[in-house]
């Protein structure tokens, strides 16, 4: 079963490796094109910090924080104390969103952004980091919802 789950995560690497991979190819860094308008525009950033641009340039950290949290990501995937779909899918998405933006720190030492909400001012991001968000979101959902209720039946 695990497999299914390690595909979610390469799912997630090729979709966000391919984006990035369009954009760089297409666009200048600064340029913006609305996809849908009033929604969604491609503005290619390259950001060499974190979320929000901060410790900027502290790529060995980055470095240190990805290798752990993949390590951990994985630690829970293939740990059979911890089976849950819910969770697992959370971890999957959490973990092809930290090899994403690890790829590109390793290859570039900036991670590409592109991905801009027009609705709301909201910084420019990518598909690793929405696959981070989600699975983390999934994650505390299975925390909080259904984590005591399989302790309670165990």
């Amino acid at each position: 079963m695990q497999f299914l789950y390690l595909l979610i995560s390469l799912f997630v690497i090729l979709a966000d490796q391919g984006l990035k991979s369009y954009i760089v190819a297409n666009y200048t860094i600064g340029e913006v094109h609305q996809v849908i308008p009033g929604i969604l525009s491609f503005n290619y950033l390259q950001n060499n910090g974190a979320a929000w641009n901060i410790l900027t340039g502290q790529m060995w950290l980055f470095y240190f924080i990805s290798v752990v949290a993949i390590a951990v990501c994985l630690y829970f995937l293939f740990n059979k104390k911890y089976k849950n779909a819910l969770f697992d899918v959370g971890l999957s998405l959490v973990l092809g969103g930290i090899i994403g933006n690890f790829i590109d720190r390793i290859h570039l030492k900036y991670v590409i952004d592109m991905l801009q909400l027009d609705f709301i001012h909201f910084n420019i991001f990518n598909i690793a980091d929405s696959a981070i968000t989600v699975g983390v979101i999934i994650i505390f959902i299975y925390l909080i919802v259904f984590a005591d209720k399989e302790d309670e039946n165990a």
